[in-house]
């Protein structure tokens, strides 16, 4: 069963999974980036409230799965992830500005879902826990 978490006015039990990749998919989330990468997704989650369950971190790709108040849209949840980690990364990694040019780190799209009767937080857990093929998800 799903955990249900509560705010000062509200209860939610809001389950997403997200995946998005790098601008141009280039191998950039290697070594100490992809490390460090995991480390500012869980931080940004503390300071917005959002409850990070899993994170893989691929060569070219990104899965979070993570539960939010209800104040948050999808779309702002991908919005805050990608902004602030991109941000941190380049200040921190400015040698990866070499591979992504134009100032962007992350790509423009990405995949948002919600776990439910069919697929469960459980079973996006486990996929995330042993997703092995990095360039099995095209999301671009």
């Amino acid at each position: 069963m799903s955990k249900v978490y509560r705010t000062a006015h509200t209860v939610y039990c809001l389950n997403y999974h997200f995946v998005w990749v790098p601008k141009y998919r280039r191998d950039v989330l290697t070594g100490y980036v992809a490390e460090r990468a995991k480390e500012i997704f869980h931080e940004i989650g503390e300071q917005y409230e959002f409850k990070v369950e899993a994170v893989n971190i691929r060569e070219d790709h990104v899965h979070i799965f993570l539960s939010a108040p209800p104040r948050y849209s999808p779309a702002r949840i991908a919005n805050i992830m990608k902004s602030k980690s991109a941000e941190k990364l380049f200040e921190e990694y400015p040698r990866v500005k070499e591979k992504l040019w134009g100032g962007k780190f992350w790509a423009r799209g990405y995949y948002v879902g919600s776990s439910g009767e069919d697929v469960t937080d459980d079973v996006i857990k486990r996929y995330i826990k042993y997703h092995q093929d990095a360039r099995q998800l095209r999301l671009l």
